[in-house]
Protein backbone atom coordinates (compact mmCIF):
# COMPACT_ATOMS: atom_id res chain seq x y z
CA UNK A 1 0.00 0.00 0.00
CA UNK A 2 1.15 3.51 -0.76
CA UNK A 3 1.53 6.26 1.81
CA UNK A 4 -1.47 8.54 2.16
CA UNK A 5 -1.05 12.31 2.31
CA UNK A 6 -3.60 14.28 4.30
CA UNK A 7 -3.74 17.79 5.72
CA UNK A 8 -4.41 18.65 9.37
CA UNK A 9 -5.64 21.92 10.81
CA UNK A 10 -3.31 22.97 13.64
CA UNK A 11 -6.16 24.89 15.26
CA UNK A 12 -8.91 22.27 15.53
CA UNK A 13 -7.38 19.03 14.19
CA UNK A 14 -9.73 18.72 11.21
CA UNK A 15 -8.44 16.42 8.46
CA UNK A 16 -8.88 17.05 4.72
CA UNK A 17 -7.55 15.16 1.68
CA UNK A 18 -6.22 18.32 0.03
CA UNK A 19 -4.72 21.62 1.10
CA UNK A 20 -7.05 24.53 1.76
CA UNK A 21 -6.30 28.12 2.63
CA UNK A 22 -9.11 28.17 5.16
CA UNK A 23 -10.12 25.30 7.43
CA UNK A 24 -13.71 24.25 6.60
CA UNK A 25 -14.34 23.22 10.23
CA UNK A 26 -13.14 26.17 12.35
CA UNK A 27 -12.63 28.84 9.68
CA UNK A 28 -8.97 29.56 10.56
CA UNK A 29 -6.68 30.74 7.77
CA UNK A 30 -3.31 29.19 6.84
CA UNK A 31 -3.46 26.45 9.48
CA UNK A 32 -3.40 23.37 7.21
CA UNK A 33 -0.23 21.30 7.43
CA UNK A 34 0.74 18.27 5.39
CA UNK A 35 0.96 14.87 7.06
CA UNK A 36 1.94 11.60 5.40
CA UNK A 37 0.28 8.57 6.91
CA UNK A 38 2.10 5.29 6.49
CA UNK A 39 -0.02 2.18 5.97
CA UNK A 40 -0.30 -0.09 8.97
CA UNK A 41 1.29 -3.50 8.71
CA UNK A 42 -1.19 -6.19 7.79
CA UNK A 43 -2.00 -8.73 10.50
CA UNK A 44 -1.53 -12.45 9.83
CA UNK A 45 -4.56 -14.36 8.66
CA UNK A 46 -4.68 -16.43 11.84
CA UNK A 47 -4.78 -13.27 13.96
CA UNK A 48 -7.55 -11.79 11.85
CA UNK A 49 -9.65 -14.93 12.12
CA UNK A 50 -9.31 -15.36 15.88
CA UNK A 51 -9.48 -11.67 16.65
CA UNK A 52 -5.88 -11.43 17.87
CA UNK A 53 -6.86 -10.27 21.36
CA UNK A 54 -4.00 -9.99 23.84
CA UNK A 55 -6.53 -10.23 26.66
CA UNK A 56 -10.21 -11.01 26.81
CA UNK A 57 -12.82 -8.40 27.79
CA UNK A 58 -14.05 -8.44 31.38
CA UNK A 59 -17.27 -7.58 33.08
CA UNK A 60 -17.15 -4.28 34.89
CA UNK A 61 -17.91 -6.03 38.17
CA UNK A 62 -14.83 -8.25 37.69
CA UNK A 63 -12.38 -5.37 37.25
CA UNK A 64 -10.20 -5.00 40.35
CA UNK A 65 -9.16 -1.57 41.60
CA UNK A 66 -6.28 -1.27 44.04
CA UNK A 67 -7.07 0.99 46.96
CA UNK A 68 -3.58 1.14 48.41
CA UNK A 69 -1.93 3.76 46.21
CA UNK A 70 -4.28 5.43 43.78
CA UNK A 71 -2.66 8.87 43.99
CA UNK A 72 0.57 10.35 45.25
CA UNK A 73 1.37 13.91 46.21
CA UNK A 74 3.61 16.06 44.05
CA UNK A 75 4.79 18.15 46.99
CA UNK A 76 2.81 21.19 45.83
CA UNK A 77 -0.65 21.48 47.29
CA UNK A 78 -1.81 23.84 44.56
CA UNK A 79 -0.82 21.38 41.82
CA UNK A 80 -2.40 18.49 43.73
CA UNK A 81 -5.61 20.50 43.99
CA UNK A 82 -5.80 21.04 40.22
CA UNK A 83 -4.94 17.38 39.52
CA UNK A 84 -7.83 16.28 41.74
CA UNK A 85 -5.93 15.32 44.89
CA UNK A 86 -2.56 14.25 43.50
CA UNK A 87 -0.96 12.53 40.51
CA UNK A 88 -2.32 9.18 39.33
CA UNK A 89 0.16 6.38 38.49
CA UNK A 90 0.06 5.55 34.78
CA UNK A 91 -1.48 8.89 33.77
CA UNK A 92 -0.34 11.22 30.99
CA UNK A 93 -0.47 14.91 31.94
CA UNK A 94 0.05 17.74 29.43
CA UNK A 95 1.24 21.08 30.85
CA UNK A 96 0.91 24.02 28.45
CA UNK A 97 1.65 27.70 28.70
CA UNK A 98 3.40 30.67 27.13
CA UNK A 99 7.22 30.69 26.89
CA UNK A 100 8.87 31.68 30.18
CA UNK A 101 5.65 31.34 32.21
CA UNK A 102 7.19 28.72 34.53
CA UNK A 103 6.27 25.28 33.14
CA UNK A 104 9.76 23.80 33.41
CA UNK A 105 10.29 25.47 36.78
CA UNK A 106 7.11 23.92 38.16
CA UNK A 107 7.96 20.41 36.98
CA UNK A 108 11.55 20.58 38.24
CA UNK A 109 10.39 21.86 41.63
CA UNK A 110 8.02 18.96 42.20
CA UNK A 111 10.94 16.59 41.67
CA UNK A 112 12.31 17.61 45.08
CA UNK A 113 9.32 16.01 46.87
CA UNK A 114 8.64 13.15 44.46
CA UNK A 115 12.27 11.99 44.52
CA UNK A 116 12.07 11.37 48.26
CA UNK A 117 9.97 8.26 47.54
CA UNK A 118 10.13 7.65 43.79
CA UNK A 119 12.56 7.68 40.90
CA UNK A 120 12.15 10.48 38.35
CA UNK A 121 13.56 10.64 34.82
CA UNK A 122 13.70 14.23 33.54
CA UNK A 123 14.08 14.28 29.75
CA UNK A 124 14.93 17.65 28.22
CA UNK A 125 15.11 18.33 24.52
CA UNK A 126 15.80 22.04 25.02
CA UNK A 127 18.50 22.12 27.71
CA UNK A 128 21.77 20.30 28.28
CA UNK A 129 22.58 18.34 31.43
CA UNK A 130 24.70 21.23 32.65
CA UNK A 131 21.89 23.73 32.18
CA UNK A 132 19.51 21.45 34.07
CA UNK A 133 22.04 21.18 36.91
CA UNK A 134 22.35 24.97 37.15
CA UNK A 135 18.57 25.42 37.23
CA UNK A 136 18.20 22.66 39.83
CA UNK A 137 20.77 24.37 42.06
CA UNK A 138 18.88 27.65 41.81
CA UNK A 139 15.66 25.87 42.81
CA UNK A 140 17.45 23.89 45.53
CA UNK A 141 16.57 20.54 43.96
CA UNK A 142 19.00 17.69 44.57
CA UNK A 143 18.41 13.94 44.87
CA UNK A 144 20.00 10.68 43.79
CA UNK A 145 16.59 9.55 42.55
CA UNK A 146 16.50 12.35 39.96
CA UNK A 147 17.93 11.27 36.60
CA UNK A 148 18.43 13.86 33.85
CA UNK A 149 18.67 12.96 30.19
CA UNK A 150 19.15 15.44 27.33
CA UNK A 151 17.78 13.70 24.27
CA UNK A 152 15.27 14.28 21.49
CA UNK A 153 15.08 10.79 19.95
CA UNK A 154 11.94 8.98 21.07
CA UNK A 155 13.57 5.58 20.62
CA UNK A 156 16.46 6.52 22.91
CA UNK A 157 14.06 7.89 25.53
CA UNK A 158 12.04 4.67 25.54
CA UNK A 159 15.22 2.59 25.78
CA UNK A 160 16.50 4.59 28.77
CA UNK A 161 13.07 4.46 30.41
CA UNK A 162 13.08 0.67 30.07
CA UNK A 163 16.56 0.42 31.59
CA UNK A 164 16.06 2.84 34.50
CA UNK A 165 12.38 1.95 35.22
CA UNK A 166 11.37 5.38 36.63
CA UNK A 167 8.13 6.00 38.48
CA UNK A 168 7.71 9.46 36.93
CA UNK A 169 8.90 10.67 33.51
CA UNK A 170 8.98 14.36 32.55
CA UNK A 171 9.34 15.26 28.86
CA UNK A 172 10.28 18.89 28.20
CA UNK A 173 8.99 19.54 25.61
CA UNK A 174 6.91 17.38 23.25
CA UNK A 175 7.64 19.73 20.31
CA UNK A 176 11.37 18.88 20.44
CA UNK A 177 11.00 15.07 20.34
CA UNK A 178 10.98 13.04 17.16
CA UNK A 179 10.48 9.44 16.09
CA UNK A 180 13.17 8.12 13.75
CA UNK A 181 10.77 6.22 11.49
CA UNK A 182 8.89 9.46 10.81
CA UNK A 183 10.51 11.67 8.18
CA UNK A 184 8.74 14.85 9.31
CA UNK A 185 10.62 17.53 11.22
CA UNK A 186 10.34 17.73 15.04
CA UNK A 187 7.34 19.73 16.15
CA UNK A 188 5.23 18.80 13.14
CA UNK A 189 1.78 17.35 13.60
CA UNK A 190 2.77 13.80 12.76
CA UNK A 191 5.81 13.89 15.06
CA UNK A 192 3.83 15.30 17.97
CA UNK A 193 1.13 12.65 17.51
CA UNK A 194 3.60 9.76 17.23
CA UNK A 195 5.66 10.84 20.22
CA UNK A 196 2.60 11.43 22.37
CA UNK A 197 1.23 8.03 21.42
CA UNK A 198 4.53 6.39 22.36
CA UNK A 199 4.53 8.14 25.75
CA UNK A 200 0.91 7.17 26.32
CA UNK A 201 1.68 3.52 25.63
CA UNK A 202 4.64 3.73 28.01
CA UNK A 203 2.49 5.25 30.75
CA UNK A 204 -0.31 2.70 30.42
CA UNK A 205 1.85 -0.40 29.99
CA UNK A 206 4.49 0.32 32.66
CA UNK A 207 2.38 2.37 35.08
CA UNK A 208 4.68 5.40 34.76
CA UNK A 209 3.26 8.85 35.45
CA UNK A 210 4.26 11.03 32.50
CA UNK A 211 4.31 14.83 32.52
CA UNK A 212 4.64 16.43 29.09
CA UNK A 213 5.39 20.11 28.46
CA UNK A 214 3.62 21.59 25.45
CA UNK A 215 4.12 24.97 23.83
CA UNK A 216 1.19 27.19 22.92
CA UNK A 217 0.50 29.10 19.72
CA UNK A 218 -0.26 32.80 19.42
CA UNK A 219 -3.95 32.17 20.16
CA UNK A 220 -3.04 30.54 23.49
CA UNK A 221 -3.96 26.95 22.54
CA UNK A 222 -1.63 23.97 22.72
CA UNK A 223 0.55 23.99 19.60
CA UNK A 224 -0.41 21.10 17.33
CA UNK A 225 -3.77 19.53 16.48
CA UNK A 226 -6.60 19.37 18.98
CA UNK A 227 -6.27 15.58 18.90
CA UNK A 228 -3.21 15.93 21.13
CA UNK A 229 -5.44 17.10 23.98
CA UNK A 230 -7.79 14.16 23.36
CA UNK A 231 -4.96 11.65 23.74
CA UNK A 232 -3.76 12.71 27.19
CA UNK A 233 -5.51 12.18 30.52
CA UNK A 234 -5.12 15.70 31.86
CA UNK A 235 -4.50 19.09 30.23
CA UNK A 236 -3.17 21.88 32.45
CA UNK A 237 -2.78 25.49 31.35
CA UNK A 238 -0.29 27.77 33.10
CA UNK A 239 -1.53 31.35 32.82
CA UNK A 240 -0.26 34.75 33.91
CA UNK A 241 0.89 38.13 32.73
CA UNK A 242 4.59 38.67 32.13
CA UNK A 243 4.59 41.83 34.25
CA UNK A 244 2.68 40.12 37.08
CA UNK A 245 4.25 37.83 39.66
CA UNK A 246 1.12 35.68 40.01
CA UNK A 247 0.58 32.52 37.97
CA UNK A 248 -2.66 30.56 37.64
CA UNK A 249 -2.81 26.84 36.90
CA UNK A 250 -6.09 25.60 35.43
CA UNK A 251 -7.27 22.19 34.22
CA UNK A 252 -8.91 22.19 30.79
CA UNK A 253 -9.38 18.42 30.93
CA UNK A 254 -9.03 15.92 33.77
CA UNK A 255 -10.11 12.30 33.62
CA UNK A 256 -9.37 11.82 37.31
CA UNK A 257 -10.92 14.92 38.86
CA UNK A 258 -12.73 18.21 38.41
CA UNK A 259 -11.76 20.84 35.86
CA UNK A 260 -13.05 23.71 37.99
CA UNK A 261 -10.12 23.98 40.39
CA UNK A 262 -7.39 26.59 40.06
CA UNK A 263 -3.92 26.76 41.60
CA UNK A 264 -2.25 30.08 42.42
CA UNK A 265 1.53 30.59 42.46
CA UNK A 266 3.91 33.50 42.77
CA UNK A 267 7.06 33.62 40.65
CA UNK A 268 10.14 34.48 42.71
CA UNK A 269 13.89 34.38 42.03
CA UNK A 270 14.05 31.06 43.86
CA UNK A 271 11.18 29.54 41.85
CA UNK A 272 7.44 29.23 42.23
CA UNK A 273 5.86 29.83 45.62
CA UNK A 274 2.43 28.48 46.46
CA UNK A 275 -0.29 30.95 47.45
CA UNK A 276 -2.59 28.94 49.75
CA UNK A 277 -4.60 32.10 50.54
CA UNK A 278 -5.01 33.88 47.19
CA UNK A 279 -7.79 36.16 48.43
CA UNK A 280 -5.50 37.89 50.89
CA UNK A 281 -2.81 38.30 48.24
CA UNK A 282 -5.20 39.67 45.62
CA UNK A 283 -6.67 42.23 48.04
CA UNK A 284 -3.30 43.51 49.26
CA UNK A 285 -2.86 47.23 48.58
CA UNK A 286 -6.56 47.90 48.05
CA UNK A 287 -7.21 51.68 48.31
CA UNK A 288 -9.49 52.89 51.08
CA UNK A 289 -12.25 55.38 50.36
CA UNK A 290 -11.71 55.39 46.59
CA UNK A 291 -14.78 55.43 44.30
CA UNK A 292 -15.15 52.82 41.58
CA UNK A 293 -14.02 49.72 43.49
CA UNK A 294 -15.91 46.76 44.96
CA UNK A 295 -14.87 43.34 46.25
CA UNK A 296 -16.24 40.26 44.49
CA UNK A 297 -16.20 36.66 45.73
CA UNK A 298 -15.86 34.18 42.88
CA UNK A 299 -15.92 30.38 43.14
CA UNK A 300 -13.00 28.58 41.49
CA UNK A 301 -14.08 24.98 41.88
CA UNK A 302 -14.55 24.41 45.60
CA UNK A 303 -12.45 27.44 46.59
CA UNK A 304 -13.95 30.92 47.10
CA UNK A 305 -11.56 33.67 46.00
CA UNK A 306 -12.00 37.35 46.77
CA UNK A 307 -10.84 39.82 44.14
CA UNK A 308 -11.05 43.55 43.75
CA UNK A 309 -13.10 44.83 40.82
CA UNK A 310 -12.25 48.36 39.70
CA UNK A 311 -14.26 50.52 37.30
CA UNK A 312 -13.66 53.92 35.79
CA UNK A 313 -16.50 55.86 34.14
CA UNK A 314 -15.65 59.19 32.54
CA UNK A 315 -17.26 61.56 30.05
CA UNK A 316 -16.34 60.51 26.52
CA UNK A 317 -14.72 62.92 24.09
CA UNK A 318 -15.75 60.82 21.07
CA UNK A 319 -19.02 60.12 19.35
CA UNK A 320 -18.74 56.41 20.16
CA UNK A 321 -17.69 55.86 23.80
CA UNK A 322 -14.84 53.49 24.52
CA UNK A 323 -15.38 50.32 26.57
CA UNK A 324 -12.50 48.15 27.82
CA UNK A 325 -12.37 45.17 30.18
CA UNK A 326 -9.52 43.20 31.69
CA UNK A 327 -10.29 40.03 33.64
CA UNK A 328 -14.02 40.24 32.92
CA UNK A 329 -16.02 39.29 29.83
CA UNK A 330 -16.43 42.30 27.54
CA UNK A 331 -19.91 41.38 26.30
CA UNK A 332 -21.11 40.76 29.84
CA UNK A 333 -19.77 44.14 30.93
CA UNK A 334 -21.57 45.85 28.04
CA UNK A 335 -24.80 44.08 29.04
CA UNK A 336 -24.44 45.21 32.67
CA UNK A 337 -23.84 48.81 31.57
CA UNK A 338 -27.02 48.71 29.50
CA UNK A 339 -28.98 47.36 32.48
CA UNK A 340 -27.43 50.04 34.73
CA UNK A 341 -28.58 52.76 32.33
CA UNK A 342 -32.06 51.39 31.71
CA UNK A 343 -32.92 50.08 35.19
CA UNK A 344 -30.53 52.07 37.36
CA UNK A 345 -31.16 55.50 35.91
CA UNK A 346 -27.52 56.26 35.11
CA UNK A 347 -26.75 57.69 31.68
CA UNK A 348 -23.88 55.57 30.39
CA UNK A 349 -24.26 55.96 26.62
CA UNK A 350 -21.95 59.01 26.45
CA UNK A 351 -19.32 57.77 28.92
CA UNK A 352 -16.12 55.80 28.49
CA UNK A 353 -16.10 52.79 30.82
CA UNK A 354 -13.19 50.61 31.93
CA UNK A 355 -13.47 47.46 34.08
CA UNK A 356 -10.43 45.76 35.59
CA UNK A 357 -9.97 42.77 37.93
CA UNK A 358 -6.84 43.25 40.04
CA UNK A 359 -4.19 40.54 40.16
CA UNK A 360 -4.62 39.04 36.69
CA UNK A 361 -7.61 36.92 37.74
CA UNK A 362 -10.32 36.17 35.18
CA UNK A 363 -13.83 36.23 36.64
CA UNK A 364 -16.42 34.49 34.49
CA UNK A 365 -19.21 33.47 36.85
CA UNK A 366 -22.66 35.06 37.40
CA UNK A 367 -22.02 35.90 41.06
CA UNK A 368 -19.64 38.67 40.00
CA UNK A 369 -22.29 40.68 38.14
CA UNK A 370 -23.40 42.71 41.15
CA UNK A 371 -19.88 43.81 42.22
CA UNK A 372 -19.22 45.05 38.67
CA UNK A 373 -22.49 47.01 38.63
CA UNK A 374 -21.72 48.57 42.02
CA UNK A 375 -18.18 49.49 40.94
CA UNK A 376 -19.51 51.14 37.76
CA UNK A 377 -22.21 53.02 39.68
CA UNK A 378 -19.70 54.13 42.31
CA UNK A 379 -17.38 55.55 39.67
CA UNK A 380 -20.27 57.23 37.81
CA UNK A 381 -21.53 58.92 40.98
CA UNK A 382 -17.97 59.49 42.22
CA UNK A 383 -18.92 58.08 45.64
CA UNK A 384 -16.89 55.40 47.43
CA UNK A 385 -18.49 52.11 48.41
CA UNK A 386 -19.14 51.63 52.13
CA UNK A 387 -16.18 50.31 54.10
CA UNK A 388 -15.86 46.51 54.60
CA UNK A 389 -18.63 45.85 52.05
CA UNK A 390 -18.81 43.05 49.47
CA UNK A 391 -21.54 42.00 47.03
CA UNK A 392 -22.69 38.68 45.58
CA UNK A 393 -25.41 38.17 42.99
CA UNK A 394 -26.39 37.70 39.37
CA UNK A 395 -27.99 40.61 37.54
CA UNK A 396 -30.85 39.98 35.12
CA UNK A 397 -31.94 42.10 32.17
CA UNK A 398 -34.80 43.61 34.17
CA UNK A 399 -32.37 44.70 36.88
CA UNK A 400 -33.34 41.97 39.37
CA UNK A 401 -30.74 40.30 41.59
CA UNK A 402 -30.73 36.51 41.48
CA UNK A 403 -29.11 34.06 43.85
CA UNK A 404 -25.99 32.01 43.03
CA UNK A 405 -24.47 28.80 44.34
CA UNK A 406 -22.21 28.21 47.40
CA UNK A 407 -23.37 31.31 49.25
CA UNK A 408 -22.42 29.96 52.69
CA UNK A 409 -18.88 29.16 51.58
CA UNK A 410 -18.52 32.63 50.12
CA UNK A 411 -19.82 34.30 53.28
CA UNK A 412 -17.42 32.31 55.47
CA UNK A 413 -14.47 33.37 53.31
CA UNK A 414 -15.65 36.99 53.31
CA UNK A 415 -15.99 36.97 57.10
CA UNK A 416 -12.60 35.32 57.55
CA UNK A 417 -10.89 38.18 55.72
CA UNK A 418 -12.50 40.84 57.93
CA UNK A 419 -15.44 42.04 55.82
CA UNK A 420 -18.52 42.73 57.93
CA UNK A 421 -21.13 43.73 55.33
CA UNK A 422 -22.42 41.90 52.28
CA UNK A 423 -25.16 42.60 49.74
CA UNK A 424 -27.13 39.45 48.82
CA UNK A 425 -30.20 38.63 46.69
CA UNK A 426 -33.44 38.76 48.65
CA UNK A 427 -34.94 35.60 47.19
CA UNK A 428 -33.41 32.21 47.95
CA UNK A 429 -31.34 33.34 50.95
CA UNK A 430 -33.87 33.04 53.81
CA UNK A 431 -32.39 29.82 55.24
CA UNK A 432 -28.81 30.99 54.80
CA UNK A 433 -26.55 30.68 57.84
CA UNK A 434 -24.80 34.02 58.24
CA UNK A 435 -21.52 34.14 60.21
CA UNK A 436 -21.77 35.84 63.58
CA UNK A 437 -20.90 39.51 63.42
CA UNK A 438 -21.68 39.91 59.71
CA UNK A 439 -24.44 42.18 58.49
CA UNK A 440 -26.20 41.21 55.27
CA UNK A 441 -28.42 43.37 53.06
CA UNK A 442 -30.97 41.47 50.98
CA UNK A 443 -31.95 43.42 47.87
CA UNK A 444 -34.34 42.78 44.98
CA UNK A 445 -32.84 44.92 42.21
CA UNK A 446 -29.84 47.06 41.35
CA UNK A 447 -31.48 50.26 42.57
CA UNK A 448 -31.73 48.86 46.07
CA UNK A 449 -28.19 47.51 45.88
CA UNK A 450 -26.79 50.90 44.82
CA UNK A 451 -28.71 52.63 47.62
CA UNK A 452 -27.12 50.27 50.17
CA UNK A 453 -23.60 50.40 48.68
CA UNK A 454 -23.05 54.16 49.08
Amino acid sequence: MKSKTVYFCTNCGNETPQWMGRCPACGAWNTMQEHTEKPAAAKPAAVRQTGGLSHAPKRLSEVEVTSGEERFTTGMGELDRVLGGGAVPGSLVLVGGAPGIGKSTLLLQICAEICSRRKVLYVSGEESDRQLKMRAQRLNVSSDNLLVFSETSMEEILRVAEQTAPDVLIADSIQTLYAQDNTSSPGSISQVKDCTMALMQLAKSAGITVFVVGHVNKEGAIAGPKVLEHMVDCVLYFEGERNSAYRLLRAAKNRFGSTNEVGVFEMLDSGLKEIPNPSEALLAGRPAGAPGTCVACAMEGTRPILAEVQALVAKSAFHVPRRTTDGFDYNRAALLMAVLEKRGGMKMDDCDAYVNVIGGLNINEPGSDLPVVIALASSYADKPVAEHLTAIGEVGLTGEIRTVSCLEQRLNEIHRLGFTKCILPRFGTDSLRVPQGMEVYRVRNIREAIAVAF
